[in-house]
């Protein structure tokens, strides 16, 4: 029997029919009426020269605007729907039947990163994967807009996290999971706030601009209630221009900061958000400040460097944010003294595993003595590792996984060492992810830490070896990237 959250899991892509047949916008009406009845499509999609997606007519268009209305010269151009309304290829389901439910459209067009058409998603093949009782659950994490909508969007998250989990889905696809949704409330945050500043003052954005987040969301690897770790990135402009255009993305980025902190982000306490000017420049910007952190190399250049090297576009000119990411890798792959200094920098982060296998826990802080914190002492050993092996090998996939991976492709890691380090990441992510989803239902603080006396001995015997096998690899980057052979 297929699973109840399988809906959840999957993309808009492997539902596609092929595409319809495709248009010119002077092709003659009559003409795309007939090729549409020929091959049986509901719909004709209109590209111009460049094969974009200019329009789009629908059987509903020929029944009620085009019949008996215009005549069979009339061209597609005058009488297609534009703008057309998309579904991204990489959208999960989930989403995209809710956006077409939202809209009231019986199929839209799926394209690629590009805007190029790839093929078409109908309605009803889409409604035939959700059961009625997941539908509700649909429009919970799909909800309008508003502000309050945008929070039920965060409360229904944890109980589709409980659900997946309880699926046996593994830690890593939920955080996957929790962390599109959220990257997509960032994203209708930001449109909703352009599409009311024609009404309240802050006008039309003077320059293409990308909104970044970073850290666990720019791996995409949120836990439940992750806080803002966020940035922007403009087109370049005249430094004549500063006070009137960095003004309005000053704006822009304080009602967005402060709209994701109403919703359930957290404001960043160390200020990593895009109304600190440190995390909002210009293009150009960017490149001299990474430039400026990779020559410079002390505590505060090597942290800020730490927290922004994981980081993608959830918003705007995405290409913006790809021409800052192969910045970094030029920056950073194969230079072994900044990534050595990163290293000694992150040195204190060990995994908490003291001798002959004891779990080392809290002792400091009253209300969680005696717990294990498992993203300081666990997976921020392995995250921070994986990745500066990443850097130097000039790899941009994001996520810790995939990173792994990646660097197992190109051999330099074993096979063994990617399993020891895939299992380790795995295991340790369910037990926080875990404890994560009973804190919120027993009303506790959502927090990383978690008791060794909640681990079967089956669980405490695999958060030993994970810890082992984190050691492990540690200790060989501080052979690699420092020379010390203890």
């Amino acid at each position: 029997m297929q699973s109840q959250t399988v809906i959840f899991r999957q993309l808009a892509k492997d539902f596609m029919r092929p595409l319809p047949c495709m248009v010119a916008a002077d092709t003659p009406i009559s003409e795309a009426v007939g090729r549409m009845a020929a091959a049986k499509d509901s719909c004709a999609l209109v590209l111009d020269d460049g094969g974009r997606l200019q329009g789009i007519v629908t059987e509903q268009d020929v029944a009620r605007r085009i019949a008996f209305r215009v005549t069979p010269e009339t061209t597609v151009g005058d009488v297609m729907t534009t703008p057309v309304r998309t579904i991204p290829d990489r959208d999960h389901l989930y989403q995209a039947i809710a956006r077409m439910r939202r809209f009231d459209h019986r199929h839209m067009p799926v394209v690629d990163r590009s805007g190029a058409p790839v093929g078409l998603l109908v309605l009803r093949d889409a409604m035939a994967v959700a059961s009625e009782q997941k539908m509700a659950q649909i429009d919970r994490l799909t909800h309008q807009g508003t502000l309050d909508g945008l929070r039920e969007v965060k409360a229904a998250e944890v109980e589709l996290a409980e659900e997946l989990f309880a699926d046996n889905l593994p830690a890593p696809e939920i955080q996957a999971l929790l962390t599109d949704i959220n990257n997509d409330i960032y994203r209708r945050i930001v449109e909703r706030l352009l599409r009311r500043g024609a009404n309240d003052g802050l006008g039309e954005p003077p320059r293409d601009f990308s909104v970044i987040v970073m850290g666990s969301g720019g791996r995409g690897e949120n836990f439940i209630y992750p806080d803002q770790d966020n940035g922007m990135i403009i087109a370049d402009y005249p430094d004549g221009e500063h006070d009137r255009i960095d003004g309005y993305f000053r704006e822009l980025a304080e009602r967005m900061n402060m709209d994701l902190d109403t919703v359930g982000f957290p404001l960043c306490k160390g200020y990593v958000m895009a109304i600190n000017p440190l995390w909002r420049k210009t293009l150009s910007q960017w490149r001299e400040q990474l430039s400026l952190w990779q020559k410079k190399r002390d505590t505060t250049a090597l942290r800020l460097s730490d927290i922004f090297f994981d980081f993608c576009a959830v918003y705007g000119d995405e290409q913006m944010a790809a021409e800052v990411r192969q910045t970094v890798t030029q920056l950073t792959k194969g230079n072994a003294s900044f990534l050595r200094e990163m290293f000694r920098d992150e040195s204190e982060h060990k995994v908490a595993l003291g001798l002959f296998g004891r779990l080392i826990t809290e002792r400091n802080i009253e209300e969680h003595k005696g717990k294990l914190n498992l993203k300081l002492t666990g997976t921020l050993p392995l995250v921070e590792g994986v990745r500066l092996m990443a850097l130097r090998e000039g790899v941009e996939v994001g996520s810790t996984l995939a990173r792994i991976d990646r660097l197992r492709e190109l051999d330099v890691l074993d096979s063994d060492e990617q399993d020891y380090l895939k299992a380790a990441f795995v295991h340790i992510t369910g037990l926080l992810l875990r404890q994560q989803i009973a804190d919120f239902k027993a009303g506790r603080t959502v927090s990383n830490y978690v008791s060794p006396k909640a681990l079967s001995r089956r669980e405490k015997d695999q958060l030993i070896g994970a810890f082992q096998a984190i050691r492990e690899f540690r200790k060989r980057i501080e052979s690699e990237f420092t020379g010390d052979l203890f």
